[in-house]
């Protein structure tokens, strides 16, 4: 099961490139509903390679699980130039999302054709497993969730330097 979300930001796409990188900043993405606490220090920005735990807590005190973020990164072209993309390929550990056998999620960075200080913001998550049906209103509710944060908070990350 899929679910895709295509949509304009208001920052360059180096900026939300960076973000994107920032443990910090996209833990910011899923408040104040979930909190994402890391289990050991995490870098202050990704790189292609890393991999962390991390707990998710629903309003910051009941435990919803635990979820390893694997990074990767690659770069390709469309008509419009060139495309970063940003991928988790981790893993729910524990709580109701381990009970998938599929989490990849993808976030794709280009410039606005014409408009180089916007960018557009692609995010895919594709989930399965026997609960898959179940979970992907859930997760689609998330998801609409992330594309409102984004969307307020990419402004804040033009001059953010992490």
């Amino acid at each position: 099961m899929r679910i895709v979300l295509k949509f304009v930001i208001d920052c360059d796409a180096d900026a939300a490139w960076r973000a994107l990188h920032s443990p910090r900043a996209v833990a910011e993405l899923y408040g104040p509903f979930v909190d994402m606490q890391p289990l050991a220090p995490l870098p202050t920005s990704w790189v292609s390679g890393d991999s962390a735990g991390v707990g998710l807590y629903l309003g910051g005190l009941i435990p919803m699980g635990r979820q390893l973020i694997a990074i990767s990164d690659r770069e390709t072209e469309d008509a419009n130039g060139p495309v970063r993309i940003f991928r988790d390929s981790g893993m729910p550990l524990t709580g109701p999302l381990a009970t998938l056998d599929v989490w990849d999620h993808q976030m794709a960075i280009s410039a606005v054709p014409g408009d180089p200080s916007k960018s557009i913001w692609r995010d895919r998550l594709v989930i399965r497993g026997a609960i898959a049906p179940l979970m992907w209103p859930v997760m689609w509710a998330a998801w609409q969730w992330r594309s409102i944060r984004i969307r307020a908070l990419a402004p804040t990350w033009r001059d953010r330097t992490e």
